[in-house]
């Protein structure tokens, strides 16, 4: 099989920058964390449905009839548990009859490989637009295994994936996958440190939006 490289596209947008540097901020709250997660994620959802299929319609004004684009066919949404879920309203905003599907996919603290709890969506994606949701790309591990089965399931090529933050490993290592794969994400990072997280980063997407699980 030929190998498709990954696409990355980095928003070069004002409001991105310093929703993104609020989301940095250790003294962040996590209601704003919350509300500065969605504000960027509008951004970069934008973004990443720049090629969502359309297709030509007719409507009337007040004034006259004039053409129109309407998304051809509903996208799935597919946030990746449980960090994705923060990202969920802004997709949802934009693209309000879109479907939604959820994968959970948990990292093992040890040897930090994904580890599937949960999958919900629907058997056949023949032709359907997906947008994976993930504030973090990190190792790659868990967005790998999540657009794996995307893929598996027919979805459109290529799946596009909108994240806050970018590691470089975690790109080179989605290189490596034979998926056809878009990332749209706010900034690539400097680096995973030992423990794998984003450096310089934003700490725990997940325990920053909803608290810690414990």
């Amino acid at each position: 099989m030929e190998h498709m490289p990954v696409t990355v596209t980095v928003v070069d947008h004002p409001v991105a920058a310093e929703a993104l540097t609020n989301l940095r901020d250790q003294n962040t709250s996590n209601q704003m964390f919350r509300a500065e997660m969605r504000r960027l994620s509008l951004v970069v959802i934008a973004e990443a449905t720049r090629s969502v299929p359309t297709e030509k319609i007719r409507v009337t004004t007040p004034l006259a009839e004039t053409d129109g684009v309407r998304i051809a066919r509903r996208p799935v949404l597919v946030p990746i548990l449980r960090a994705g879920l923060g990202m969920l309203p802004a997709a949802m905003e934009l693209l309000p009859d879109a479907d939604i599907a959820v994968v959970g996919v948990q990292r093992d603290e040890h040897t930090h490989e994904p580890s599937e709890y949960v999958a919900k969506l629907p058997t056949h994606l023949n032709g359907r637009h997906c947008l994976v949701l993930d504030p973090m790309l990190a190792t790659g591990g868990s967005l790998e295994h999540g657009c794996r089965i995307l893929a598996q399931r027919g979805a459109q090529q290529p799946i596009t994936i909108a994240c806050v933050l970018a590691a470089p490993e975690g790109i080179a290592f989605l290189d490596k996958s034979d998926m056809n794969l878009h990332i749209v994400t706010a900034s690539v990072d400097e680096r995973l440190n030992e423990n794998a997280f984003i450096v310089p980063g934003l700490g725990d997407a997940g325990d920053r939006q909803f608290g810690p699980p414990n």
